[in-house]
């Protein structure tokens, strides 16, 4: 399976900033929430995607071995 691009995950570049990074996130997490799809099992796994994406590229470490 290959791996997925966070990146394209969240809809943003590689150049983001911190801010940018959040902010893609946020808007995802609010559109694909559980609570707001219940039942809806294609907005449940996007929002894993998402979730999973902002917790490597939102800390400086991660990002750097991701980027590698």
């Amino acid at each position: 399976m290959a791996k997925k691009d966070y990146y394209d995950v969240l809809g943003i570049n590689k150049t983001a900033s911190p801010e940018e990074i959040k902010k893609a996130y946020r808007k995802l997490a609010v559109k694909f929430h559980p609570d707001k799809n219940k039942g809806d099992k294609t907005a449940e796994e996007k929002f894993k995607e998402a979730s999973e994406a902002y917790h490597v590229l939102s800390d400086d470490k991660r990002k750097t071995s991701y980027d590698q």
